[in-house]
């Protein structure tokens, strides 16, 4: 493994998720240099300024950012939050046609700056643009992926901790499909420790039923509409989670997380965007073909395959 040196992220877009980006990648230490770009310069340098005000607490990265798109040039990792906000109520796929107009005409501008970086998109639906962005990019899917369910996962393995009683690091289980309302758990694979799922159990936890776990399906699958109608946008926990993907590029880690990348021969899925397990190093994202599903899992990944497959080709 090598890790990539004087390291530089620009995280474009400086609303809610992607000051969040920039803010966790910073306190992180996930790379040397984290720019911030967006077409407002009022509301850009605000938040720059903000940032580099709280640099003197963190580590060695510095912070930098404005309207020009210059201001990505020469970056290793560039993740995308710029778009229309989510709304209450509003679904990821119903976002689609907004976003892929903003994404077409900023994609072959960014490649231009930085023609060796990899793209993160993180704009909703992700999925769906991801598919959108490989081809206005023409760059290899490996290089354009989403951070698809990575947060999702992160969510489940929070939910099945506090009800095991042990720590989401010692939680082995992944959310997969679309990152939205088609998505599933790969519950014939979810462990504790060793232990699956169905039966763990310990003194003041009972062994989970499967009645439970669907219910922790819904509310994981829910969460994202819950904390929109609290606060108007997620932003935090997609933050961290975005930065943890660029550290797993620039550290060169090799790390498995369940990304969404274009793919091609997957249990017979093709050209569509969904979310498996996933290598990620500083070549980008490259799915794990041996993962095994339950035939209805692949059922369900192919539900979802479809719908995705539909909503990239209405726009198109």
């Amino acid at each position: 493994m090598s890790v990539i040196e004087n390291s530089k992220l620009t995280v474009v877009g400086a609303g809610s998720v992607g000051s969040s980006v920039a803010y966790a990648a910073l306190i992180r230490g996930s790379a040397r240099h984290v720019a911030l770009y967006d077409i407002a310069p009022e509301k850009t340098e605000a938040e720059v300024l903000d940032l580099a005000h709280g640099t003197p607490f963190t580590g060695t990265s510095d912070i930098t950012g404005g309207s020009d798109i210059g201001v990505a040039a020469g970056s290793h990792v560039i993740v995308i939050t710029a778009g229309a906000k989510q709304k209450p109520g509003q679904s990821r796929i119903e976002l689609a046609g907004v976003n892929a107009g903003i994404l077409s005409t900023l994609l072959p501008q960014l490649l231009e700056v930085a023609p060796d970086a990899i793209f993160v998109i993180v704009t909703n639906p992700c999925d769906v643009l991801t598919v959108l962005a490989q081809e206005v990019t023409g760059l290899p899917a490996a290089r354009v992926f989403a951070s698809g369910t990575v947060l999702d996962t992160a969510r489940l393995r929070w939910k099945l901790a506090q009800r095991a009683g042990v720590s989401p690091t010692s939680v082995h289980a992944y959310i997969v499909g679309e990152h939205g309302d088609t998505e599933f758990p790969l519950w014939s694979r979810a462990t504790i420790g060793t232990v699956p799922i169905l039966e763990w159990q310990t003194d003041g936890h009972p062994p989970m039923s499967v009645d439970e776990l669907d219910q922790i399906a819904v509310d994981v699958r829910d969460a994202a509409y819950t904390v929109i109608r609290g606060k108007g946008a997620t932003n935090y926990a997609i933050g961290l989670s975005s930065a943890r993907i660029v550290e797993a590029i620039l550290r060169d880690e090799n790390a498995v997380m369940p990304v969404s990348t274009v793919l091609q021969g997957f249990h017979g899925i093709d050209a569509v965007a969904l979310s498996v397990p996933s290598i990620i190093s500083r070549s980008g994202a490259v799915p794990i073909a041996q993962t095994s599903f339950s035939p209805s899992e692949l059922g369900l990944l192919r539900r979802s395959a479809d719908a995705l497959r539909q909503a990239a080709d209405s726009l198109r």
